[in-house]
């Protein structure tokens, strides 16, 4: 196997397979979601309406005690720092660009034609507008744009493996991988290696499931199988593996995947589906972890991830790892840092999980509740009525006894 082996853009839509000179083919996803630039979404994305914000952000929004930014290396399509809400977040300099090409084409980190890379950036590190209710959950910590895939299927594991290296020596802190390949690599190959350099510098490496787990079956993804790696599914709003999403026991955690609102090329937001944006989201949480506790080893900000995900069963499962991810629980129950999963006593390991009512299409969270309090008070104002009213049929037929006794 060489290995320049298959590579997958985490997006929902159908990849277009192309040949490349010297190595397997590379397939990538444009997301096909909207136009750029697009039009600001006003509201907060269901994403983000799950987390206290002002909680979340009581200590840091991804700048240390010493106000200085995390670092945090996106490697996928580029950067387009057009959009307002990246124009302060990405660090340009710091940046590179691994796609060769025909001169006339435009190149630099900041180039990004597929809004891939645009997107996951967003969700990591998007700052506030008044236009529009999205905002990155690490608004202060900083992008190091590494471009390194295309809607051509430029990128391969060898580029990839590169890029890896690249972020380490730019001063990454978090480096976020939304992308995959199925295709199993030879041991001690060039991505493992340039992985195990990154975890080596103490740099929390976070990579997308992928997204063909429509079947149900599980299969290793590689980056995201290699070992110290934080492998993200997707969730949707129930806090329930998104259909799509690759389980398998390497699974770290899950996290929303499902209508991610985020930044686009040129301006506005776009919704879009995949474990691509779910790792964004974890690497958030991570660069904010860092921020707060600089002196935590990677290891330990992948365990208190993990530790404080919202499961259902008390144990780990193929499907959503650990958990979905909490971000506030991540940043508030950080006593003392773990070097793994804690388990406490409590149910049997494997025990079935409560399947929550179904959500209909465009129901929040916070809407499902009310609609199933207000279920439960129907309820219960149908259950004393009906108790009352056979209180009063009885004690009308025991009157009316009474009287002929008389």
């Amino acid at each position: 196997m060489a290995t320049g082996a298959l590579l997958t853009l985490l997006t929902l839509t159908t990849p277009a397979e192309v040949a490349a000179a010297d190595a397997t083919a590379v397939h990538l996803a444009g997301s096909g979601e909207c136009t750029y630039p697009a039009k600001p979404i006003k509201g907060t994305p269901w994403s983000l309406q799950r987390v206290l914000l002002d909680q979340l952000w009581q200590d840091t929004k991804g700048k240390d005690a010493q106000g200085r930014p995390v670092r945090v290396a996106v490697i996928d399509t580029g950067v387009d720092v057009r959009n307002p809400q990246l124009a302060g977040a990405v660090d340009v300099k710091s940046g590179s660009d691994l796609l060769t090409g025909p001169k006339d084409t435009l190149r630099g980190p900041t180039v990004d034609p597929v809004g891939h890379g645009t997107k996951v950036a967003g969700i990591i590190a998007a700052r506030p507008t008044p236009s529009s209710g999205f905002v990155g959950l690490a608004p202060e910590s900083v992008i190091i744009p590494i471009r390194q895939n295309d809607e051509k299927g430029t990128g391969s594991t060898q580029t990839l493996a590169v890029a890896v290296k690249q972020a380490v020596e730019a001063g990454a802190r978090v480096i976020n991988i939304s992308q995959d390949t199925a295709d199993r690599l030879k041991p001690d190959s060039d991505l493992e290696r340039a992985v195990q350099y990154a975890l080596a510098q103490d740099v929390v490496v976070v990579a997308s499931a992928g997204n063909d787990g429509a079947d149900g079956t599980s299969k290793p993804t590689y980056p995201a199988a290699y070992p110290g790696v934080l492998a993200v599914g997707a969730s949707d709003r129930n806090n329930e593996r998104a259909y799509f999403s690759q389980p398998g026991d390497f699974i770290g955690v899950a996290a929303p995947g499902v209508d991610m609102v985020s930044t686009v090329p040129g301006g506005g937001q776009c919704a879009d589906h995949g474990t691509s944006f779910s790792a964004p989201y974890v690497a958030g949480v991570a660069a904010l972890i860092r921020a707060k506790h600089p002196d935590w080893k990677q290891n330990q900000v992948v365990a208190q991830i993990e530790q404080t995900a919202e499961r259902a069963v008390n144990g780990r499962d193929r499907y959503v790892g650990w958990g979905v991810v909490d971000p506030v629980r991540a940043l508030s129950e950080d006593e003392r840092p773990l070097d793994q999963v804690t388990l406490p006593k409590g149910p049997v390991h494997g025990a079935a999980a409560p399947r929550p009512a179904p959500l209909p299409v465009g129901e929040s969270a916070q809407d499902r509740q009310v609609r199933l309090a207000t279920y439960v008070l129907g309820g219960t104002a149908v259950l004393v009525a009906a108790v009352t009213g056979a209180s009063m049929v009885a004690r009308e037929r025991n009157r009316r006894r009474g009287a002929a006794r008389t």
